[in-house]
């Protein structure tokens, strides 16, 4: 089964900024996925069929953060741009009580919305994400400055074409515990201008100044929050699900073993189970 077929049919809208592609699968109470950096919606492609076999309608945008095939040239690519799109996206598709899913950057922007724009949004499932001080982390902090650098995205994206340099601990090694075969991720970028001016846009406006002032939202957002953490985690530890929980005023940390920061590949089964709990439970209490 392709990605395609794992995440359902294929759909468009039109957002201010520009066209986003994702795809819908199930019929339910709404679950939207939001990705990271340089990955698209395939990121969810073990976890969206259980999740929506149980009774949810699961939609997967490809958000425009470098992996996307449609590029957004007059969108607003900062962070807070970002999550406006995706609150945009949930407004005109007339979405309510939504439970947001996010993983690693996707995270990040997630966080901004919460803080932000909250009113769409019934409950969130955080896996390990960036957060406080830590977007970009430290590994992956060289990549705003690199953007600001006439060409280099190409070349960078270029340079992480050979699958042998995915497991290398500043390209894709410690991202997943598993061997990652990130050329599907890669290769928008690779193909289209437009693509690599997109993530350029968004790279040169990752700052931590972003998710700091996103904390004292957090501390009023109504909704319940699962931060559905890996344990292993080398980029972001452990220790910082704990701390966004202690700012959450409802929140459960749930550590999971045996993955990276990419819990959607490494463990998709088990995510899977832990957003159908929450989200089943949360909506019926």
């Amino acid at each position: 089964m392709s990605r395609d077929d794992a995440l359902g049919d294929a759909r468009e809208i039109a957002l201010h900024g520009g066209t986003i592609r994702y795809r819908e699968r199930g019929d339910g109470p709404p679950v939207v996925f939001v990705h990271g950096l340089l990955v698209h919606s395939g990121l969810w492609s073990g976890v969206v069929p259980g999740v929506a076999a149980a009774g949810f309608r699961c939609l997967s945008p490809d958000w425009p953060l470098g992996a996307h095939e449609v590029p957004v040239p007059g969108a607003d690519l900062s962070p807070p741009g970002v999550a406006a799109m995706i609150a945009e996206f949930l407004e005109r598709l007339d979405l309510h009580d939504v439970t947001l899913v996010a993983n690693d950057t996707g995270g990040a922007l997630t966080q901004i919305l919460m803080a932000r724009s909250p009113e769409r949004v019934g409950r969130v499932v955080l896996t390990s994400s960036d957060s406080f001080t830590r977007f970009f982390p430290a590994m992956f902090g060289y990549l705003p400055t690199l953007a600001r650098v006439p060409g280099a995205v190409r070349v960078l994206v270029t340079a992480l074409r050979p699958r042998l340099l995915h497991r290398l601990p500043m390209t894709f090694g410690w991202l997943a515990k598993r061997p990652v075969d990130a050329r599907r991720f890669l290769e928008p970028s690779r193909r289209d201008a437009g693509v690599r001016d997109d993530l350029r846009r968004f790279l040169r406006g990752v700052h931590r100044r972003h998710t700091l002032a996103a904390v004292d939202g957090l501390r009023r957002f109504p909704g319940p929050v699962l931060l559905a953490w890996s344990s292993e985690d080398r980029l972001f530890p452990l220790s910082d699900a704990y701390r966004l929980a202690e700012v959450l005023p409802d929140a459960t940390v749930v550590p999971v073993e045996d993955a990276f920061t990419f819990l959607p590949l490494d463990r998709p089964e088990r995510l899977a189970e832990l957003v159908i709990g929450f989200a089943g439970d949360r909506a019926t209490s």
